[in-house]
């Protein structure tokens, strides 16, 4: 890995879309430290470190980088975004109009993008009021300065969020067209790996450092594990027909179906945990006795935490799964294209095999999932180690996920200039 490295900035091109990735991150950091204009930001982190057993603001301050703690310019992160795409993607298996988009290739792509835009600035406004009427709640006990009107002094601060969203967007769209791989899942990364060095130095002197050598130690011994999962695919074996077209013999070729073990990713996780964390985000507006109590009961640390958020996760993964791979479509065009799965007839038998073949996969997919979430969070109930929470599952999971994306966009370009690259 160190000589394919070397080898890249070997190439003036690979080393300019680099150091412009890295650039364009350092940047991106850098505004994380920014506060937003008319909060007391440090009443905001005394409140903020008091109530750390949130632990829906815990996952969300992770994904920001610390950001949302510091309430800066950059607090919504890049959950908006990702809330929008997802919404977007399952959208486009019920709305026809983006369906049609999403067969149009790179015209019908730029559309989904404008709109997807235009939603993410939606979540983001409706993020930016939220968590300012969060702030101001006696969970938290925030106060706005005085001497400005207090209307105008919101309307600043959610702006100056919003304003945080677009410009998040525009940074990741930018190391997406001029740097190395994929500029959004770069920013969850770094984000991710901005909150180790301060998660390390908190366990090591709030527990004993045997506990944090051997949390490190575990880590690293899960990491190849789950690369490997991730990297599993069960492969469909796809035959074609030979056809003579005047002079020209076509097809007689063989090729495969990839369906990846774990083809849902992360997204089942964002989904279980946003219905879980939903009844606490509630409770921090409306002091309601039975709202406090359900929030408590779902709350992380509490079993039945761990179930349903089990249940939910294995449920998400048949579900967008089922919402991105549409076996019948895959089952028409092998036909059109004079394709077929051998031992299995075209038609409603191949689509019934598919739908088979992954059904099998995705069930142990969604308890692999379903496993890298929940155990990390017994963990921690049984520990108390805040090393644990940043060094969870989910975190490991997208770092891993992103990293071997990453190094295989890298690998075709080193493999455009004749180098060695990452995998041998």
């Amino acid at each position: 890995m160190l000589s394919a490295i070397i080898n890249a900035f070997r190439v003036p091109d690979l080393r300019r879309k680099i150091l412009f990735t890295l650039s364009i991150i350092a940047l991106y950091r850098l505004g994380c430290f920014i506060p937003v204009p008319g909060i007391p930001a440090n009443a905001l982190v005394e409140a903020f470190q008091s109530s750390a057993d949130n632990a829906a603001m815990v996952f969300l301050n992770l994904f920001s980088g610390n950001a949302l703690s510091k309430f800066s310019v950059l607090s919504l992160g890049i959950m908006p975004y990702i809330t929008a795409s997802i919404i977007m993607q399952l959208m486009q298996g019920v709305i026809p109009a983006l369906q049609r988009w999403a067969r149009e290739g790179e015209t019908g792509q730029k559309k989904i993008t404008q709109i997807t835009r235009y939603v993410t600035l939606g979540l983001g406004l409706i993020n930016a009021i939220g968590y300012l009427m969060l702030f101001q709640s006696k969970q938290y006990g925030v106060v706005l300065p005085a001497g400005l009107p207090h209307m105008f002094t919101s309307a600043i601060i959610v702006f100056t969020l919003v304003a945080g969203v677009a410009l998040i967007m525009w940074m990741g769209e930018l190391i997406t067209q001029r740097g190395i791989g994929n500029g959004m899942s770069l920013i969850i990364f770094a984000n991710i790996v901005a909150g180790f060095p301060s998660a390390i130095w908190n366990s090591a002197t709030t527990q004993t450092p045997a506990m944090t050598v051997l949390i490190i130690v575990v880590v690293l011994a899960v990491i190849p594990g789950i690369v490997l999962i991730e990297r599993a695919q069960r492969r469909i074996p796809i035959n074609y027909a030979k056809r003579i077209q005047g002079r020209r013999v076509m097809g007689g070729t063989s090729t495969y179906i990839p369906l990846k073990v774990n083809g849902a990713g992360v997204i089942p996780i964002i989904f279980a945990s946003a219905l879980l964390y939903f009844p606490a985000q509630l409770a921090a507006f409306f002091d309601v006795g039975w709202l406090h109590t359900l929030s408590n009961t779902l709350s992380s640390g509490h079993w039945l935490n761990w179930v349903l958020n089990a249940a939910l996760i294995v449920f998400f993964c048949f579900f967008y799964t089922s919402m991105v791979f549409n076996p019948d479509d895959t089952a028409d065009n092998l036909r059109k294209q004079g394709g077929f799965i051998p031992g299995v007839r075209p038609g409603t038998n191949t689509v019934q095999y598919i739908k088979n073949v992954l059904h099998r996969i995705t069930l142990p997919g969604g308890f692999y999932i379903a496993s890298i979430a929940v155990v990390p969070s017994i963990l921690f109930t049984m520990t108390g180690d805040s090393l644990i929470t940043a060094f969870g599952g989910t975190s490991i999971l997208i770092m891993v996920g992103v990293a071997l994306d990453t190094m295989s966009k890298l690998e075709s370009q080193l493999k455009m200039h004749h180098y060695e690259g990452f995998f041998k």
